[in-house]
């Protein structure tokens, strides 16, 4: 199938998980696909398993010279950009009499400032009717115990969804929020079987989703198939948001 044919895409965080698996199924749809990374083995290793039509490239999407230099290349080998899914984020548990100056400032420069620069500096190389996802979480909407300052951070996104819809109208760019629910994905594998148990407890589909599945709702928001829709947030969640 080619609904992504001929198309240039963005994934930052694309190494593992849920934006390998978009990376992935974005180029059998037909894309071109740069991916970045922090780390130079995940990213040898994401590329491999890609296997065609992929760049890598080191970047840490919370540091502004990282940025500028993933879309020099960018420019330099394809020079334009239909698609961005800005999936690079993080989270870590901590209750609010263990929230550090620190652990805020980690989750906000990545998730929130560097999902902000992560899209302001992709504009000039965006092509006119494009598609940008958020990579938000069922979190921004949920209260989760110890997981405040993350929730914020995906809340923050959500918000960003809204007014960028309307910045970029005349542009025709889209842009909508990809929110997950619990997934079986490596961040998942410091957890406990009866922490897993637990968070699998809430959903109503009694199971967490594959990183397939986000990679399908990322694929349907990236191309045509939704093409009348924008400022949203879609969540995949099995249900555990919604009930």
């Amino acid at each position: 199938m080619n609904k992504l044919k001929n198309k240039v895409a963005v994934i930052t965080g694309g190494t593992s998980g849920m934006a390998l698996a978009s990376a992935k199924l974005f180029v059998e749809e037909g894309a071109f696909v740069f991916i970045t990374g922090r780390r130079k083995d995940q990213l040898d290793a994401a590329k491999k398993a890609i296997g065609k039509n992929v760049i890598g490239v080191q970047s840490d999407s919370s540091k502004i010279e990282d940025l500028d230099n993933l879309y020099k290349i960018v420019a330099e080998e394809k020079g334009k950009i239909d698609i961005l899914f800005a999936s690079a984020g993080r989270g870590e548990l901590l209750s609010i009499d263990k929230i550090t100056e620190d652990h805020f400032d980690t989750i906000f420069d990545l998730n929130v400032r560097g999902t902000l620069f992560t899209v302001n500096k992709a504009l000039p190389l965006f092509n006119d009717g494009g598609s940008i996802i958020l990579n938000g979480s069922i979190a921004g909407r949920k209260g989760f115990q110890g997981f405040s300052v993350y929730s914020a951070s995906k809340a923050a996104l959500r918000s960003f969804a809204r007014s960028w819809t309307l910045d970029l109208k005349d542009r025709r760019i889209r842009v909508n929020v990809l929110s997950p629910g619990t997934i079986d994905t490596p961040i998942l594998e410091p957890l406990g079987q009866d922490e897993k148990d637990y968070f699998v407890s809430l959903i109503p589909m009694a199971r967490m989703g594959r990183p397939e599945e986000i990679a399908n709702a990322a694929l349907f928001l990236a191309s045509d198939d939704s093409s009348f829709i924008t400022g949203i947030d879609l969540c995949v969640d099995g249900g555990t948001a919604q009930v």
